[in-house]
């Protein structure tokens, strides 16, 4: 997880709740394809989790993972 993008994914979804792909992008300057690559591996491991609500992907952390990586991502 010693990526830095990804680490602010995380700090992200901490803050906000949740997140769509494109907003994520956007607020990383990142296209929508690295943006979604990213997320794959966060969600690959257990991470974070997925919400399809129409057309949108909606992305949050995991609940069992959110308070150990509030913790975590304050500390950074």
């Amino acid at each position: 997880m010693g990526n830095r993008r990804r680490l602010l994914i995380l700090q992200m979804l901490g803050k906000h709740g949740s997140l769509s792909v494109g907003s994520i992008a956007e607020r990383l300057h990142l296209s929508f394809a690295a943006t979604s690559r990213h997320l794959r591996v966060l969600a690959a491991a257990d991470l974070i989790e997925s919400e399809q609500e129409s057309t949108t992907v909606n992305y949050a952390l995991t609940k069992q993972r959110s308070s150990l990586l509030d913790t975590v991502l304050k500390n950074i």
